[in-house]
């Protein structure tokens, strides 16, 4: 984890009656289990959030201010210490960046307490999780006397703070001075409202020492930690006292693996957790009953079975006047599930497939627009489907191009698909492209992350994979892929003799090819469905495009913005561009090595 701490010169006398903390509502927390993890009631918290209506309903993704006293601790700086009981499967990662929604940090949680990182105890273990605090100061301001710990999250700004709270920018900038808000990490202070919703004075009767504040400096991995984790568990209405489902996952996993002794989390338990998603507060989706979508395939009947993945079946349906293809899913795939549902009902664009809707009944069950023609691996190794011209390659890949620049450089955090392949990209019945299947989505902030584990198409992976890392370059890689088996009509891993032992990966092919001094060898790697269809050319600059993409280095691939410019290229019907054009100077840096 990069993270760092940092103290301000001064040290504190004493602390403050109160201070809020801000923590950010993941899918699978609800007021009792917040009111738990920082000891207090849910009536406390109620006092100090007017716009919660329901206390047994959290609109996910949102912020509740929780009310705890701040101390100085070791006369050094302030903070509170919050007692918290491990659970079997716990990190100091789980519990400073989900369960208690980055408000501390890993570092902070090793130094206040004697467990290693990789020896937690399951049983009967307290930690100490310090929780830093402001009470003010003087030489800011004397109108501002409660102050809320504020976790910062990808996108946030010091002017989009300043609007949400009415307050001036330059006034919160200074009780965070040196603090860079646009970082999307990192805990700063804001003054807040008490319970009768007025910002409460100073009171300097409490012996505060100016800047006693010991600040939290957190690398983008911790936010990003908490966003990827959030998509792997649902919101639901719990009775007080309830532990979330987070934390019987994390028990029922443990267990499973031979740690710990409490009781696995059983198929009802989890059935009725996951049915709670109806809950969630999401965008142009609807919840289906499992009626409905039985009665729309005639009870998952074959005849209407369109596809095996490995994480269930495909049906046709048609449901309310729509065509719909149904993903049926084992209750294993809970992960999975829910992060296709978290990108695809906050992620719209022309190149992605749309979801419907959704059930949590017995199974998981994913509704999505049905796509008339299947996918791109069908289409060129199908000997059931026309082969597909070149101009309508082009376009198919010039579509998941697009839809690919639109989750890498469209949104905030930029999602990583990391499993794009050639089975992914779904051909409408006009032939355009739209990138599909969502399950291994990854939330990220720009730049190289730690992954957890090793997900994927063998034969699409990038070479990083081999140290862990994932980057939007990820994806970059692999259609970089899809291009070569454009061209090609070869699979990802191409069996020579039709033996895997002497199998090799499209990108080496071309290696080989592009360093050939025989012309005629290029011409030999071409899809021979194509027959002489096709201009050489075109053809040429798209396997520049393609090496350029999978280069070994990340960092000297492409964007997909430049890619999709590259593309515009081949789609054009005369070579005669403008020498100061953008699309031309895209292709020329390729040419020229530039993105090698």
């Amino acid at each position: 984890m990069f993270l760092s701490l940092s103290k301000v010169e001064s040290k504190c006398i004493k602390g403050c009656d109160l201070a809020l903390a801000s923590y950010y509502v993941w899918i699978g927390s609800n007021l009792t289990y917040v009111s738990k993890v920082l000891e207090t009631t849910v009536d406390e918290i109620l006092k100090y959030n007017p716009n919660i209506i329901d206390k047994d309903i959290i609109q996910v993704f949102t912020r509740v201010n929780v009310p705890f006293s701040c101390d100085c601790i070791r006369n050094d700086f302030l903070g509170h210490v919050f007692n918290y009981k491990v659970l079997p499967g716990n990190t100091y990662d789980t519990i400073a960046n989900l369960i208690y929604s980055n408000l501390t940090t890993v570092n902070w949680l090793q130094t206040f307490n004697t467990y290693p990182a990789d020896r937690i105890p399951d049983q009967n273990a307290q930690l100490n999780v310090t929780v830093n605090c402001s009470c003010g100061d003087k030489d800011v301001s004397k109108d501002y006397g409660l102050f809320i710990t504020y976790p910062l999250n990808p996108g946030e700004t010091l002017d989009s703070i300043a609007a949400n709270t009415s307050i001036d920018p330059q006034l919160i900038q200074g009780y965070n001075p040196n603090v860079d808000f646009s970082s999307g990490s990192g805990v700063v202070y804001i003054p807040g409202k008490d319970q009768s919703e007025k910002y409460p004075a100073l009171q300097l009767s409490k012996g505060i020492s100016n800047g006693a504040i010991a600040g939290i400096s957190i690398g983008g991995i911790a936010a990003v930690l908490l966003i990827a984790v959030c998509i792997y568990v649902g919101i639901f209405r719990r009775k007080k006292g309830e532990v979330p489902l987070l934390s019987a996952v994390m028990q029922s996993n443990s267990n499973h693996h031979g740690h710990g002794s409490g009781t696995p989390l059983n198929k009802s338990s989890e059935l009725a957790a996951l049915e709670g998603l109806t809950s969630i507060m999401v965008d142009k989706s609807v919840k289906f009953s499992y009626k409905e979508l039985a009665q729309a395939t005639d009870n998952f009947s074959l005849a209407n079975k369109i596809g095996q993945g490995g994480l269930g079946a495909v049906y046709y349906a048609e449901l309310r006047g729509e065509k719909a293809a149904i993903k049926k899913m084992d209750m294993q795939a809970s992960k999975e599930f829910l992060a296709e549902l978290k990108v695809l009902t906050h992620v719209h664009h022309l190149n992605l497939v749309r979801l419907i809707g959704y059930c949590v009944t017995g199974s998981l069950f994913l509704v999505y627009e049905f796509i008339e023609n299947g996918n791109l691996s069908e289409h060129l190794r199908g000997s059931a489907r026309e082969p597909l011209s070149w101009s309508t390659r082009v376009q198919i890949a010039q579509d998941s191009a697009r839809g690919l620049e639109y989750i890498h450089e469209h949104t905030v955090p930029v999602y990583i698909h990391r499993d794009i392949k050639s089975a992914n990209i779904l051909i409408d019945k006009n032939f355009h492209g739209k990138v599909a299947d969502f399950g291994l989505t990854k939330l990220t902030e720009v730049g190289s992350s730690l992954q957890t584990r090793l997900v994927g198409t063998f034969g699409y992976m990038p070479p990083e994979y081999a140290y862990g890392k994932v980057s939007p370059k990820v994806d970059v890689y692999a259609f970089g892929v899809v291009l070569y088996e454009l061209i090609s009509g070869k699979e990802a891993i191409v069996k020579e003799n039709g033996s895997i032992v002497d199998s090799k990966g499209l990108v080496a092919l071309f290696h080989d090819v592009f360093s050939s001094p025989d012309p005629e060898d290029f011409n030999n790697v071409v899809d021979p469905r194509l027959g002489d269809n096709y201009p050489f050319d075109s053809i040429h600059k798209m396997a520049q495009l393609a090496n350029a993409c999978t280069h070994k280095n990340p960092q000297l691939r492409p964007s997909m913005r430049s890619i999709v410019v590259a593309l515009l290229t081949l789609s054009s019907t005369t070579e005669d561009w403008d020498a100061g054009s953008f699309e031309n100077q895209a292709l020329m840096n390729l040419r020229s090595g530039r993105y090698r």
